[in-house]
């Protein structure tokens, strides 16, 4: 058994979209990270790795920043990835004339909607918004482009001037639009009005690009595909402006192994590529980071540890094999006789029972006195007992 969930999930009574696109933004969204900045090689190596994990889209980055970027999209554009890449545009024509020297199979390109947007960044009337999607999608379809267009701060938009501008997206070939949820600011119960509201108007595929502002982005993204949404928007380790973005491992696995639902992904890889972006990055994952800290498949306590070397489904809800990870019994002041005899067996060292137990008392002592029991301690320690 490689996974044991709770029975009082309702996986029968959910209905998840079959065709369900998940598009990271780890190399877009996640370079906003306040410091952060990929090399072109690890951008490379990241977009390899995303494409191994077998992630659908990869959102490359936004070329009309710089030469260096659009040099890095569009050498990611022609690495004949399996996944469909594509890039960051503005409702510009110019931006998508760079995108479109990128040679990506599309873009996806935005515009303010909300009325402190519209008045305090943009300085335009919600028509001007409505013009600019409109000459954008137009010039990006007759160009050959998959397109998707972005309502930034979408969740503080009006909803009938929403539905507008989404219309005249649809209308003009837009394959996708988005909600953005920019400042991470709505419920679950938020987004699925407003996904619920937005699908009864739209026949264009609706997807989300949750923030994580309030900790609730992946939680967001999967109720708003309950209510009708076919897109997510995530990156790795939950990078990003601010609080971050919907994070890929998390929902990857709250989809596969909560609710039972399985697009595919290679999930063997998600350590590896948390640990690439995490070094190209420069930010470390905090050690109780789901799915990829370092602590999510370490023991400490005598009582759970005895059980886990028995059944480890008693505190694992799935084995870390599946996310590439390794389980690891962790002595400390919460170790038993069962931890230590592990640690005892894993090292080849054999001791009496006495021994043993003087053993746990000594491992208890050094852990309270500030020592950290690495294998290096702990040999230590046996070997002050035998003595």
């Amino acid at each position: 058994m490689q996974y044991f969930i709770s029975h009082y999930n309702k996986e029968s009574e959910l209905k998840f979209p079959d065709d369900l696109i998940i598009y990271d933004t780890t190399l877009r969204d996640g370079e906003q990270t306040p410091g952060v900045c990929f090399s072109f090689d690890e951008k490379i190596e990241i977009a390899r790795k995303l494409d191994q994990f077998k992630i659908h889209q990869i959102e490359a980055g936004f070329p009309i920043v710089s030469e260096k970027e659009k040099e890095t999209v569009k050498a990611i554009a022609s690495e004949g990835l399996n996944a469909d890449i594509i890039a960051l545009t503005r409702t510009k024509p110019g931006d998508i004339d760079v995108a479109l020297e990128c040679d990506v199979d599309g873009i996806i390109t935005f515009v303010g909607t909300s009325d402190i947007h519209l008045d305090h960044k943009m300085h335009i009337t919600r028509q001007d918004a409505i013009n600019l999607c409109e000459t954008a999608v137009d010039y990006a379809k007759d160009h050959g482009l998959y397109v998707a267009f972005s309502a930034e701060d979408a969740t503080r938009t009006d909803i009938d001037f929403l539905k507008r501008i989404y219309s005249k997206a649809e209308e003009c070939g837009a394959d996708r639009v988005h909600i953005a949820d920019t400042t991470g600011a709505i419920t679950p119960e938020g987004i699925r009005y407003l996904v619920s509201e937005l699908v009864k108007d739209l026949n264009v595929m609706l997807a989300l690009h949750c923030h994580n502002d309030f900790g609730l982005a992946v939680i967001n993204s999967i109720t708003g595909v309950l209510a009708g949404a076919r897109g997510i928007s995530t990156t790795v380790n939950g990078l990003g402006e601010r609080a971050g973005n919907a994070s890929l491992e998390e929902l990857v696995m709250a989809l596969k192994i909560l609710y039972g639902k399985d697009y595919g992904f290679k999930t063997k890889y998600i350590k590896e590529l948390s640990d690439i972006v995490s070094k190209a990055s420069g930010l470390e994952v905090p050690y109780n980071k789901p799915v990829v800290g370092n602590n999510v498949f370490r023991h400490e306590s005598g009582i759970h540890v005895d059980a886990v070397i028995e059944e480890p489904l008693c505190y694992e809800p799935y084995v870390p094999e599946l996310v590439g990870q390794k389980r690891q019994l962790v002595l400390g002041k919460h170790s038993g006789c069962r931890a230590v005899r592990a640690k005892l067996n894993e090292c080849e060292l054999d001791v009496t029972d006495d021994e043993l137990i003087e053993i746990v008392r000594q491992v208890k002592k050094s852990r309270e006195e500030g020592k950290y029991i690495n294998d290096q301690v702990f040999k230590e320690i046996v070997k002050n007992t035998k003595k």
